[in-house]
């Protein structure tokens, strides 16, 4: 269940398709992977909220508050300073490849010291390490390599483990809204 097909897709407007760069990877997961990711994805959610690993304006990736969700509340948040003749700013990041770079060991580390229940640590472990995957270009042959890094793009899981890898980037902010 863990062998993935990686489909290699050139980038629309590149000047050129030389570089890694240029290409975005397309990875399709078996159907039976993906209910068994759903489940632990379902799990860990409740279990990262009761033990505080993820910040609790998390918008996205959890059930029950959307990225709408998120979009109302500073818009709303926005509003209620602005009445009473206050300025607002708006900080925005993205965090680009975040996806790409989440370390296995250290987001398992974390999972152990936070008290996540050892089936689960185990579980994304084996999720993160050691998955084949073949890259598919127009001729090329079909051969299996291994993926060191990163969690695999289309997973139901993936958004939940990178939110919970990137939680401590968070800070508390005296006076305003901050939202994930």
């Amino acid at each position: 269940m863990k062998k993935a097909n990686g489909i290699v897709l050139d980038k629309p407007g590149k000047p050129s398709y030389d570089s890694p760069a240029s290409i975005r990877v397309i990875v399709l997961l078996q159907t039976v992977s993906k209910i068994l990711e759903r489940v632990v994805a379902s799990r860990l959610s409740l279990t990262a909220r009761m033990l505080k690993l993820v910040h609790s304006n998390q918008c996205g990736s959890l059930p029950t508050l959307s990225s709408f969700d998120a979009a109302i509340s500073l818009v709303d948040t926005v509003r209620s300073l602005q009445r009473p003749g206050l300025r607002v700013s708006t900080l925005f990041l993205d965090l680009k490849g975040g996806f790409d770079n989440v370390n296995a060991s250290i987001l398992c580390s974390s999972l152990k010291k936070a008290g996540v229940p050892y089936y689960m640590v185990s579980w994304i472990g084996s999720f993160l390490s050691q998955s084949p995957c073949c890259l598919l270009f127009q001729g090329s042959p079909k051969a299996f390599s291994p993926v060191q890094v990163g969690t695999p793009q289309g997973s139901p899981i993936s958004p939940l483990l990178f939110v919970i890898y990137v939680a401590s980037l968070h800070i508390q902010i005296p006076r305003g809204l901050s939202l994930s």
